[in-house]
């Protein structure tokens, strides 16, 4: 049955085939008494409730049309809660993109409905002014999340900064509860994140704003200051401080349980990396022990100076650029929280030494992924081996490993099995293996791109 799709919420009912009067339903209970169990008009609204919410929102749209119970079915409050609007131009993302009508009724009728939102948006300017009408239009919202996503370059960025401040404004002074902000590579700034803790202070649990040039390390330590509940915070490496640590470690101040840093260099040789103090990451793992701190490092050779000098409570490490023997090495020995390390590239100097090391000093590593990179057979078996089972991801490019005198290629897969106690092969190519962090990463961080991140 082929019928137009509307969005203007009306009841189309009376043009639909599936469509029956009250006096016909009851001539089709008279005449067909025994498939009255098949009446879905007939359904309790909270059965069809329950069908609706699995059905993608075509289908309900289309279902909408079908009689007056499912079109009001359709505009029940609790199909409302959770939307992403998706805002792409045919002539530069492929991506399907949120009907104009629908934005429309959405404003309308559910705007104070929805506690769950998320904006996707293209590269394109028109797409991130169409989420900032959008957002300056939520005056009746109280939203609970709220995610701005750009799938290429960020877009948000080519946006006159006050006009963005302005629309995120309106749903942080009249959300009063929002939980979870993700809003990398926005032109948010420091005047609006003050805006955020006046009136979500209370609620706020999330905080992800990575490449936001305009927030100073103040305005970032205002949010720490204020909302006690943060329990997860992703940032750029400048804005974090000594006093961002303390801030997060005093006893108002919930445990912390995910700290996300992109340490990022653009300009080889340009950008200057601070220190932060041991006795400032001491007082972190003091606080909130059991907390994970994941860094991305796309830092050239020569600027490593200021990292790994000391112990540091990183959990999860990724570097997405060239990294030497003497850095890797220094990883072993000042990193003994470590859990998950990927290394894109380091050159076409053996790592064997480096890996022993880390096997030694980091009695918690449960993953490691080399890109391109050497290390020989024995040296690799050796590592597995004092690792042992509790390496439960392995993802090593084949030319990584260098034959010995003691194994080839077709030998080492026999003996990594036995010590981890699986069948394990090296990669041929990266691709994604099912978990967040296999060889696709390694693809992601050789080609300078960043996929979606782990634990925030």
């Amino acid at each position: 049955m082929k019928r137009g799709l509307k969005w203007d919420g009306e009841d189309s009912s009376s043009t639909s085939g599936g469509s029956m009067e009250p006096c016909k339903r009851g001539r089709l209970l008279e005449e067909e008494p025994e498939d009255v169990t098949s009446n879905w008009v007939c359904l309790p609204q909270e059965i069809l409730l329950h069908i609706f919410q699995y059905l993608p929102l075509l289908d309900r749209a289309y279902a909408s049309q079908v009689c007056r119970v499912w079109n009001h079915a359709f505009h029940m409050p609790e199909l409302w809660r959770c939307f992403e609007f998706e805002l792409n131009q045919p002539a530069s993302s492929y991506l399907k993109a949120t009907h104009p009508d629908l934005i429309k009724q959405i404003i309308k009728r559910h705007s104070n409905h929805l506690q769950y939102v998320s904006f996707k948006v293209d590269s394109s300017t028109e797409s991130a002014e169409a989420a900032c009408d959008i957002l300056s239009q939520l005056v009746n919202c109280s939203l609970k999340t709220l995610g701005l996503i750009s799938t290429a370059r960020p877009s948000f960025m080519e946006l006159p900064k006050s006009h963005f401040i302005s629309a995120l404004t309106v749903v942080f002074v009249n959300s009063k509860s929002l939980s979870s902000l993700k809003i990398d590579d926005t032109p948010v700034d420091d005047p609006s994140l003050k805006v955020l803790v006046a009136n979500n202070s209370d609620t706020l649990k999330l905080l992800k704003m990575s490449s936001c040039p305009h927030v100073s390390p103040a305005g970032i330590l205002c949010v720490a200051d204020q909302c006690h509940g943060l329990r997860e915070l992703a940032l750029n490496y400048h804005l974090l401080s000594d006093e961002l640590l303390l801030a997060l470690s005093s006893e108002k101040h919930v445990h912390l349980e995910h700290l996300r840093i992109d340490v990022v260099s653009e300009n080889p040789g340009q950008t200057h990396f601070h220190s932060i103090k041991k006795s400032s990451w001491d007082a972190m793992v003091r606080h909130s022990p059991k907390f994970n701190l994941v860094m991305y490092f796309f830092l050239y050779e020569d600027e490593f100076g200021p990292f790994f000098r000391y112990e540091i409570p990183v959990t999860h490490l990724y570097f997405g650029r060239s990294v030497s023997k003497d850095v890797l090495g220094r990883v072993g020995m000042t990193c003994p929280r470590l859990v998950e390390l990927v290394v894109c590239a380091n050159g076409l100097r053996p790592l064997d030494e480096e890996l022993i090391r880390i096997a030694e000093r980091c009695q918690q590593l449960s993953a490691i992924g080399l890109g391109e990179c050497e290390v020989s057979c024995s040296a690799f078996v050796e590592f597995v081996k004092m690792c042992g089972r509790r390496l439960s991801q392995l993802s090593i490019m084949e030319e990584v490993l260098i034959p010995d005198h003691k194994y080839n290629l077709d030998e080492i897969h026999w003996e990594v099995s036995k010590h981890l106690g699986r069948v394990w092969f090296p990669d041929m190519m990266p691709t994604c293996t099912g978990l967040e962090h296999s060889s696709h990463w390694l693809d992601h961080l050789r080609r300078g791109t960043r996929p979606g991140r782990p634990l925030l």
